[in-house]
C-alpha cells in the first residue's frame, strides 16, 4: 500500500514511525511551514518534518493544499491513501478524492465527542474520565466522517496534557496499524457519527486560560492539569499575570473566606479557596517575568510579603 502522510506535531510523528516500520510504502510527507520558535524567534520545522527527513522521505510545507504545484505532486506521488494525523488543514475535495481507498484521519477522542483542534486539553479540563482515539475518513466538514475504528483510553486524576497526550499518540499508532489491513481487505463497516451527540474542542485562546476562582475545587484543579504543559493556566495578583503549573487538591473547608483569597502560606503552597469553598493548594507557579519553580521557594523569596487573606485574579 502506498501513502502520503500529513501531519504536523509530536502527536503524529509516532503514526508516522510505525508506517515505516512495519513496512508501508510512504511516498511523501506533508506538515505545515517552517515557524519562529523561541525568544529568537528562528525558524523552526515541525516535528513530522523532522521525523520525515530522518527517514530520507520527501517532504512538502504548502501554506494550502489548493496550490496547483502541490496537487500536482500529490497526483505524481499516486498514493492508495492518505493517512493525516493534527495536520493542521482541512482537505479540499480535489486531495480528498485523490487516492482510491480515500483519506483517514487519526483524531484525539472518542468521535463525535470533541471535534476540534484541542480534544485532549478539553477532555481533561471538562473533568472527563475517559477519551480515546478515532480512526475515521476525512470529509470537507470538520471531524465528521464515518468511524472506522476506535479506543478507549482512561484519564487518570493526575494526568495532564502531556501524559495524556504521550498515551494517545502511541495508542492512535498502533491502532492505525491494526486498522490499515482491516481496511485494505474490506472488512472494516463504517459507522456514520450520530451529529446530535457530537460535542467540539475549539483551540485554546487567552481568555481560556485564566482560572476562574468562582469555580469549585476540582473544577479549578482540572483547569490547571488541563493546560499543562502547554499554554498553562494564569491568574492575576496585583494586575500581573501569574502562571500556575501544579495544585493538590484538598478537602479542607474554607468558609469565611471569599473565593480566589489566600488562606495559607507555607511549605506546602499557597492554598486558595475556590467557589465551593474548599481550598486549593498550588504548588508550582510562574510569576512574571521569572522561571518555573515551587511555591514554597516563591514564598522564601519575592514572596513574603504575601498575606493570608490576599485575593487572587485581581
Amino acid at each position: 500500500m502506498k501513502i502520503v502522510f500529513m501531519g504536523t506535531p509530536d502527536f503524529a510523528v509516532p503514526s508516522l514511525s510505525m508506517l515505516i516500520e512495519n513496512g508501508y510504502h510512504v511516498a511523501g510527507v506533508v506538515t505545515q511551514p517552517d515557524r519562529p520558535k523561541g525568544r529568537k524567534r528562528q525558524l523552526a520545522p515541525p516535528p513530522v518534518k523532522q521525523a520525515a527527513l530522518r527517514y530520507h522521505l520527501p517532504v512538502l510545507q504548502p501554506d494550502t493544499l489548493k496550490d496547483r504545484d502541490v496537487l500536482n505532486q500529490l497526483k505524481d506521488w499516486a498514493p492508495d491513501l492518505i493517512v493525516t494525523a493534527a495536520f493542521g488543514q482541512l482537505l479540499p475535495p480535489e486531495v480528498l478524492q485523490l487516492p482510491p481507498l480515500g483519506c483517514i484521519n487519526v483524531h484525539a477522542s472518542l468521535l463525535p465527542k470533541y471535534r476540534g483542534g484541542a480534544p485532549i486539553h478539553r477532555a481533561i479540563m471538562n473533568g472527563e474520565k475517559e477519551t480515546g482515539v478515532t480512526i475515521m475518513y476525512m470529509v470537507e466538514k470538520l471531524d465528521a466522517g464515518d468511524i472506522l475504528t476506535q479506543v478507549r483510553v482512561p484519564i487518570d486524576d493526575h494526568d495532564d496534557v502531556g501524559t495524556l497526550h504521550d498515551k494517545l499518540s502511541q495508542g492512535g499508532a498502533e491502532l492505525l496499524i491494526q486498522t490499515l489491513p482491516r481496511l485494505e481487505r474490506g472488512e472494516i463497516s463504517p459507522i456514520p457519527q450520530d451529529d446530535a451527540l457530537a460535542t467540539y474542542a475549539p483551540v485554546i485562546k487567552r481568555e481560556d486560560e485564566r482560572i476562574d476562582w468562582s469555580k469549585p475545587h476540582h473544577a479549578v484543579y482540572n483547569h490547571i492539569r488541563g493546560l499543562r504543559p502547554f499554554p498553562v493556566a494564569f491568574t492575576t495578583v496585583n494586575g500581573q499575570p501569574l502562571k500556575v503549573w501544579k495544585a493538590i487538591k484538598t478537602d479542607q473547608e474554607q468558609q469565611n473566606f471569599a473565593s480566589g483569597t489566600i488562606y495559607r502560606l507555607d511549605e506546602t503552597g499557597i492554598g486558595v479557596v475556590c467557589g465551593d469553598g474548599v481550598g486549593l493548594i498550588l504548588t508550582e507557579i510562574q510569576p512574571s517575568g521569572k522561571k518555573r519553580m515551587s511555591a514554597a521557594d516563591f514564598l522564601r523569596g519575592a514572596g513574603a510579603e504575601w498575606r493570608i487573606g490576599q485575593r487572587l485574579g485581581t
